[in-house]
């Protein structure tokens, strides 16, 4: 790396209760913003399939010599919501979740320490080309769009998806976003999911129906919120995330079902002397076994991939 590398900056307690304030600061009522709450809340596994992990010299020499010798990665990280990075139980603590185990697994694999550091979705991928991450980790789904200025390395098949409140049964599954006209969308900023419900909404005004709406939210948690007030009817998220959400009780959602598959990576800019050795490292981890012990504690075998790719297609 020719870049100045920056210290790792020290997260603040209080930065583990975002996804509580923001239900605060976007619910008009006590019950919503406690149900909410209560999704956000889920505890970790206690199994650690990363503890037995070990330096692969063999691996760790496609690193660039100045990161060798360096020893450290700057890491953009989304922590959102299970079973992907989140804090268990709103805690201070460091974040949990499958993303986060795949990287410190990588990371001991390439024989480096991660200075992770929080960072919203929509600000991690433009970070990456000015030189402040080296990497970045929050399910960044593998799209055209992307690969004309992003470099990835594969370690997971998840997607999109949709979820609505409990008990609402208009709709059952979608598999065609006209089932979704005349109604109000909510999604994640900088996502695939916008991008998808924006490209496509002339499709109602085709079939001759009202189109639908979309709402846009940066945090997960004030999404979930907004779901259960009423205020959208429907939610366009990862399918990982919300067949979890899903699972918990206190969500108040139901699974809709996948809509759409994608490769799932981490990112980096194009060019990036790091993504050989990222992939290389995912594969030692699929060859070991580490992988699937990953995948099994955090419910997302179904999403295994058989190998890691450097910018593959998007799946169609």
């Amino acid at each position: 790396m020719n870049l100045p590398r920056i210290g790792s900056r020290l997260r603040p307690a209080a930065l583990a209760l975002l996804p509580l304030l923001a239900l605060t600061a976007c619910g008009s009522g006590d019950t919503g913003a406690t149900a909410a709450a209560g999704a956000q809340a889920s505890p970790a596994p206690t199994d650690d399939p990363v503890a037995a992990v070990h330096k692969v010299d063999s691996v760790a020499a496609l690193l660039p010599a100045d990161v060798r010798e360096e020893g450290t990665l700057r890491v953009g990280s989304s922590v959102g919501f299970p079973p992907g990075a989140y804090y268990p139980n709103g805690s201070d603590k460091a974040p949990e979740g499958q993303d986060i185990d795949l990287a410190d697994a990588v990371a001991k694999v390439l024989g480096v320490r991660l200075e992770r550091q929080d960072a919203s979705f929509e600000t991690i991928l433009p970070a990456l080309g000015s030189g402040k991450y080296d990497v970045g980790t929050g399910n960044f789904g593998v799209t055209t769009e992307r690969l004309k200025t992003i470099d990835f390395v594969t370690y997971i098949n998840d997607g999109q998806g949709f979820a609505v409140k409990k008990g609402d049964t208009a709709l059952k599954k979608v598999t065609d976003l006209t089932q979704l006209c005349g109604l109000t969308v909510g999604t994640g900023a900088g996502t695939t999911f916008e991008t998808t419900l924006e490209a496509q909404k002339g499709v109602c005004a085709e079939a001759g129906e009202k189109p639908y709406d979309v709402k846009v939210y940066s945090e997960n948690a004030a999404t979930l919120t907004a779901l259960q007030q009423g205020r959208i009817d429907v939610i366009m998220s990862t399918i990982n995330g919300l067949r979890h959400q899903a699972s918990q009780p206190a969500s108040g959602t139901a699974f809709l079902g996948e809509y759409h598959r994608l490769d799932v990576g981490f990112a980096f800019k194009k060019g990036s002397p790091l993504t050989k050795a990222f992939q290389a490292a995912v594969n030692e981890l699929i060859e070991d076994g580490t992988y699937a012990r990953i995948l099994e504690k955090w419910g997302t075998s179904a999403s295994a991939i058989e190998t890691s790719r450097i910018n593959p297609p998007e799946h169609r």
